[in-house]
């Protein structure tokens, strides 16, 4: 498996241990890690802190030359909130550990140039699958339904 896809598994399972949802992130640049997250909303009582938005966050403040040299891993398929922010930074490719769950915007990352490979990995998918069946009101939530 990917090393980068390993790390955002990594802070995903992190997010559940912490009692939220299990999304991880990272952002990489030239082989380093310049930013790791995992969706916070539970433990922040965050309305905006899905996976990819805290490792942007934790990235900090680049110049956009450094974005656009980046690639973008997930555990799950970007939201549309996440995907602008993509796109918005100039991403220009993101690897998904899986969209079986969640389909997320990947038409719209694609529209606007981004390049999106879809990994199936197994392990992304039953941990998503565990979490939505024990936490179905919880994943709406987060989903906006």
């Amino acid at each position: 498996m990917d090393i980068y896809l390993r790390e955002a598994i990594t802070e995903a399972k992190k997010g559940l241990e912490e009692g939220g949802i299990p999304i991880g992130s990272v952002i990489v640049h030239n082989g380093k890690i310049l930013g790791r997250g995992h969706n916070k909303r539970i433990q922040k009582g965050s309305v905006i802190l899905h996976g990819e938005m805290d490792a942007f966050e934790n990235a900090g403040r680049q110049p956009a030359s450094v974005y656009r040299d980046c690639t973008l891993y997930t555990t799950l398929s970007p939201c549309p909130m996440c995907s602008g922010a993509i796109i918005l930074y100039g991403i220009p490719k993101v690897v998904i550990g899986e969209n079986k769950t969640f389909s997320g915007s990947e038409d719209l990352l694609k529209k606007n140039g981004v390049e999106v490979v879809v990994m199936d990995n197994y392990e992304c998918i039953e941990m998503m699958e565990d979490f939505i069946k024990n936490n179905q009101e919880l994943w709406h939530e987060d989903i906006g339904i």
